[in-house]
């Protein structure tokens, strides 16, 4: 539940933060048009998951067809984004990129993932602290804080940069971020999931030591006051005999 909310909460909120974020960092205010820029990411982005979620919740036969032919639906999915791709790049060389040369190709490689690996270990720290008792959700964090998606990001940079001809360098940072997740993520996972069950394994031992030093506290209390009544009861019957 928190992977799934993260991740639509993460793109519908990107697609309204980002492009002020882009702009203000970039510094080209005057070049682009704001609100052109959000109209677009409305049509192409929130607009077809308005009507997904329409056709999901009201149409009971439009999800039955989507669940039979979910695998067509995924593979359609993906070649769309390489078609956007392939599109945007073929653009940015048409028009001409004379200034990029390899080193700085290689360059931007090594700082994603640095900044990649950065983030990841500042989201694995800053959860194992936050939430100790629940490993589960550190391992969501570590891959759901830096998860970006590819088709969520071309959409915005082809929407913020369309009449750029460099728009297909600009979208270069995602395509190496989102393989090096993978790359990242599959060398880790059996480490993560190592440390979940070692983790699960001990919290259920604590939490089994301290329902057992519970109940030897309870049977400790229960035998003081056993004696505590005892002793009352042979002082009173040690007060009574000596009256008589």
């Amino acid at each position: 539940a928190s992977a799934t909310f993260n991740a639509a909460f993460g793109n519908m909120a990107g697609v309204f933060i980002s492009p002020a974020l882009i702009l203000g960092y970039l510094g080209v205010h005057g070049d682009v048009d704001l609100a052109s820029v959000f109209l677009k990411l409305g049509l192409r982005v929130v607009l077809p998951i308005v009507v997904g979620q329409l056709l999901r919740n009201f149409v009971g036969r439009a999800e039955e067809f989507v669940k039979r032919h979910k695998k067509h639906f995924k593979k359609a999915q993906e070649y769309c984004l390489v078609f956007i791709v392939y599109t945007v790049f073929c653009k940015t060389f048409l028009n001409g990129s004379d200034g990029v040369r390899v080193s700085d190709v290689l360059l931007t490689m090594a700082l994603v993932l640095g900044l990649l690996t950065f983030l990841m270990g500042l989201a694995w720290i800053s959860l194992k602290l936050l939430f100790r008792s629940e490993p589960k959700l550190q391992a969501m964090g570590l891959f759901g804080c830096t998860h970006k998606t590819v088709s969520m990001g071309v959409s915005l940079i082809n929407a913020i940069y369309e009449r750029d001809p460099m728009v297909g360098l600009y979208t270069l940072p995602l395509l190496i971020w989102h393989p090096m997740q993978l790359v990242l993520g599959t060398a880790i996972a059996p480490r993560v999931a190592e440390y979940v069950e070692n983790r699960e394994n001990e919290l259920v031992q604590c939490q089994q030591q301290q329902e057992e030093q519970q109940q030897q506290r309870e049977e400790d209390n229960f035998d003081e006051n056993a004696y505590s009544i005892e002793v009352g009861g042979t002082d009173d019957n040690a007060n009574d005999a000596a009256k008589r």
